[in-house]
């Protein structure tokens, strides 16, 4: 059965051939450099080690200081880090594969720490209840600063450049990280955005912003090699709701389809308590109203994988853990092979060890 999974079958995606249709999801590691939130040289090695995948997409990357709201991870809009950058995109493409960098503004999951005291930026001023990781150790958000509306433009400005910067190291596309309650998200959700101009109120006037930053990315790289991110679930992390989710979610999945989008991303748990029963999952529906690529996430295995692609909800599945522990997934997922067991002490630290350590089959 191995050797047929459709996991491991082709998948043109835009002008793009992935190799098999396994996606390495982004995930935060928390090891860029400290002077300049350049990534790390090791990182050079490590998305190398997983260019197996059909497509990698990057760690959260931020398109702006402003948009930083996390200790060790890195940028895309100083010479430095698309320096760095260019290293990692240059070892993935020698080793057969392709990068796809993820653009990421936090919006008020951050603390005035980052940002020389000046208060982290949102649709409007509500807090998030959450800690966040600083230099100095957790502290509690802040209540952030209601964006005016004459400073939008300027977000989008900063996806624009950030791909920009994200061609020039390299990167086959991009991906706007429109989810888990970060800016473009806050945006979209009428639980965290109150606003009475043109970017709130109706779910055409909340998905302004995210669409605008959308056209600007694909005016960039073209729109066939950008996707985009969506969790339409409930977030308790980031205190993300919103009162019609099914209606938000599949009009911006709609309007993104109409700038002709490469794919949506969708996470959507399907394990564990916080999963939605099937009939209430809305990634059918997302899938309903876009029609590109759908890229499923949200606690997948091999099997669960497959059934997803076979169901038709979605084209590819992505991996988080799974390829933070397996560099080589597909082929364990090819030869049925044990997994590594994560070592989850290791997920935000570690250097080498935990990032770089985990051994391939032989």
């Amino acid at each position: 059965m191995a050797n047929t999974l459709k996991l491991l079958s082709p998948l043109r995606l835009g002008r793009l051939e992935l190799k098999n249709r396994l996606v390495m999801a982004p995930m935060t590691r928390s090891r860029a450099l400290v002077d300049g939130n350049v990534p790390n040289p090791l990182a050079v090695t490590y998305y190398a080690q997983r260019a197996s995948a059909g497509l990698i997409v990057s760690e959260g990357t931020q398109v702006s200081p402003q948009g930083v709201g996390y200790i060790r991870t890195p940028g895309i809009h100083s010479p430095e880090q698309v320096a760095g950058w260019k290293k990692v995109t240059d070892a993935v493409h020698a080793a057969g594969g392709l990068i796809f960098a993820q653009l990421w503004h936090v919006g008020r999951v951050s603390h005035p720490d980052f940002h020389g005291g000046e208060l982290p930026v949102a649709p409007s001023a509500i807090a998030v209840e959450q800690e966040v990781f600083t230099f100095q150790g957790k502290k509690r958000a802040v209540v952030p600063r209601a964006l005016e509306t004459h400073e939008i433009p300027g977000i989008v400005e900063q996806f624009r450049q950030a791909a920009r910067n994200a061609k020039e190291a390299g990167f086959d596309g991009a991906e706007l990280h429109g989810s888990n309650g970060y800016l473009l998200d806050q945006f979209l959700r009428d639980g965290s955005n109150q606003r009475t101009d043109a970017y709130g109120g109706s779910i055409e006037n909340r998905a302004r912003l995210p669409l605008e930053a959308a056209r600007a990315v694909a005016e960039v790289f073209g729109a066939d090699r950008v996707g985009y991110r969506l969790f339409p679930q409930n977030f308790p992390y980031t205190g993300m709701h919103d009162s019609t989710p099914t209606e938000t979610f599949t009009y911006i999945a709609r309007e993104l389809g109409k700038l002709g989008l490469g794919y949506l991303h969708v996470t959507e748990l399907v394990t564990g308590p916080a999963a939605p029963a099937p009939e209430q999952r809305i990634t059918p529906a997302i899938r309903k109203a876009f029609p590109g690529v759908i890229i499923a996430n949200g606690g997948y295995d091999a099997q669960a994988g497959e059934a997803v692609i076979e169901r038709g909800e979605a084209d590819l599945v992505a991996y988080g853990v799974p390829f933070l522990a397996n560099p080589d997934l597909p082929e364990r997922f090819r030869r049925s092979a044990p997994l590594n067991t994560p070592d989850a002490s290791t997920f935000f630290q570690g250097e080498e060890q935990g990032f770089t350590s985990y051994p391939e089959l032989t």
